[in-house]
């Protein structure tokens, strides 16, 4: 089938037609299509075809994100991910990431194995406080991303050297965006962006967080890679650890629970990494992207769904305080955390 550019994976006859003249699939299947709920970037529609045939999750990437401020990126991303997902056989543990299938860079496309039934996916069960007790292994899953990428790292960095997508779909949305709004955190912001610049140490995933993991048979399975790039660990554990302490402030009667999680996802993390040529200087580092991500998350263009009002504000205002005077380790970044966040409850 010639390239379309008006191809739409979330209409199904639009998809099934693609899918037979592309050869993907026989003249006459009929695999069942599942449009995916749940990505801003792209669209994700789930193939199931019956056996021996595998299926697929699809994902097309858009040029504007599904946000209620205005978000663009080039959708050539969808390359980016499909390299990163030829790689990371060499990265994670057997069965921790999807397989690429095929992809049509014409249509900024791609198939991806499906991750089998039964499975959650680990930021909703959170979100109901259920499965805490992965938190290890998502900091030791995220440690050895690091890890085997810095050892790779000569053909790592050549591979994902471009960091477009990374300042399209992270830095500008969430640390410059953040920035304008919030005045008082402009020079925290500022300066981090350019030592962010500054750092090539590893693979950077640039979305890990629980909305990008699934449970399987008691294993965490990584999704989606699109901002992947050679940069700073930092921000992977800071992105990923200010989810955990957004879920603390949201569902208070969880606090400590979803603190000693943050905590426990460090260490596994930290004990992954101590070998490497960055192991020593990430945690500061990783400190600061953790402020920053839990102030992107209320006022960045990409802001979490689920706090309410008086949690943005609480948030917000615990995460500016904390700026002015940094902690030096993420375990005392937890415990700051829980107590700037009551200190804003009696305020409110």
């Amino acid at each position: 089938m010639a390239a379309d550019d008006a191809l739409d994976i979330e209409r199904p006859e639009s998809l099934l037609a693609y899918l037979r003249e592309s050869g993907r699939i026989g003249p006459q299947e009929q695999p069942r299509l599942q449009r995916l709920a749940g990505g801003v970037s792209s669209r994700a529609v789930l193939v199931e075809r019956e056996p021996p045939a595998g299926s697929w999750v699809l994902k097309q990437a858009l040029p504007k994100l599904r946000v209620a401020v205005d978000w663009f990126s080039s959708p050539e991303r969808m390359r980016r991910e499909a390299l990163a997902l030829r790689w990371m056989p060499e990265l994670v543990p057997a069965g921790s990431a999807p397989s690429l299938v095929w992809e049509d860079p014409d249509a900024h496309l791609l198939a991806m194995t499906a991750v089998p039934q039964p499975h959650v996916n680990w930021k909703t069960a959170l979100l109901h406080g259920r499965e805490l007790a992965h938190a290890e292994a998502f900091g030791r899953l995220l440690g050895t991303v690091h890890r085997r990428a810095w050892e790779r790292r000569r053909e790592i960095q050549r591979d994902f050297a471009d960091r477009s997508f990374f300042e399209s779909l992270r830095v500008e949305p969430y640390y410059r965006y953040t920035a304008d709004r919030i005045p008082h955190a402009a020079p925290f912001l500022g300066a981090l962006i350019e030592q962010t610049d500054r750092v090539t140490e590893t693979l950077v995933h640039g979305d890990f967080s629980p909305k990008n993991v699934l449970v399987h048979e008691g294993r965490l399975v990584l999704l989606d890679y699109e901002v992947a790039h050679f940069g700073d660990p930092a921000f992977d554990v800071g992105f990923s650890s200010a989810h955990l302490l957004s879920k603390a402030n949201h569902l208070r009667a969880l606090e400590d629970s979803f603190a000693r999680a943050a905590t426990e996802s460090w260490r596994a993390y930290r004990a992954e990494i101590d070998a490497t040529g960055f192991g020593g200087a990430v945690e500061s580092r990783a400190v600061r992207h953790t402020l920053a991500c839990l102030l992107a998350r209320v006022d960045g263009r990409s802001p979490l769904e689920y706090l309410d009002e008086g949690a943005r504000r609480r948030q917000r205002a615990a995460a500016v305080a904390l700026m002015h005077a940094p902690p030096t380790s993420m375990p005392a970044l937890v415990t700051a955390w829980q107590e700037t966040l009551r200190e804003h409850d009696v305020a409110d």
